[in-house]
Parts: structure tokens; sequence; C-alpha cells
């Protein structure tokens, strides 16, 4: 994947926008119901010539990916029990690297209290349960 089909895929989903908070190297993409706080799910450097990502992951499951594939690490500079860095060089599958945005997504938005949820139109966690109630 490279770095347009990257930020194309981010801004996507639903309430996503992309802010520059670190700089303007750094894109971060972030969702927000509308009138709310924003809560980042991906960072990216898109201009790098090494295109990674940094991606928000429950923490047994970074584990598991970082074990399985070299190219899934712990994220520079972020909390690596929660995040891992993702190198976009190829060699992983652009499903699996859309599967990982998505469940990061899912991970913040599920985090969201009900009513931001719903304006948002999101329905749930992709095993179909909602983890917070309220």
């Amino acid at each position: 994947m490279d770095a347009t089909a990257l930020r194309e895929f981010c801004l996507s989903l639903p309430g996503t926008f992309e802010d520059f908070p670190f700089g303007p190297e750094a894109s971060v993409f972030k969702v927000r119901a509308p009138g709310r706080t924003a809560k980042m799910f991906a960072l990216s450097d898109l201009q790098s010539p090494r295109l990674s990502i940094s991606l928000k992951c429950e923490p047994a499951l970074a584990q598991q990916l970082r074990t399985a594939h070299p190219e899934i690490t712990g994220a520079y500079h972020m909390n690596k029990t929660h995040w891992n860095g993702v190198r976009c060089d190829g060699a992983l599958p652009d499903d699996m690297l859309r599967d990982m945005i998505e469940d990061s997504y899912d991970l913040v938005v599920a985090s969201l209290p009900r009513r931001d949820r719903e304006s948002l139109g999101w329905m749930g966690l992709a095993r179909g349960d909602d983890v917070r109630q309220g």
C-alpha cells in the first residue's frame, strides 16, 4: 500500500480527519463525533521513503502480530503495549494492513460514549460485541 492509498483508506472511516499536531511531516488520523474531542487511531509520515504506520492494537494481539511478522514492531515513541509500528513496504498484504487500520479505529471508537458511537454509525467491533455500555 502506498502513501496515497493509506491516507485515503484512513480518511474513508466515519468521523475521521487528518491533523498535524507534531509538525507537517506527521499525519495523525483521528476520529471525532460531531462536537466532541478527537482521538488518534493512526500516525504516519506519509512522505517517508520507508513508509510505516503506527496503529492501536489489543496487547495480546499486538504481541502475536509482532511474533509472526517482522514488519510489525512496537510503535516508535508510543506505548508499545498498545501500539504497533507497521512497515508498509509490500511485505504484508494490503488487506491485512486495512484490517489492522480498521481494528485500530474500532478500538478507539469503542472507547467513546454510546451517543458518539451511534452518531458515527459505528456498529461494534468486527466480532459483533459492543464493548462498552454508556
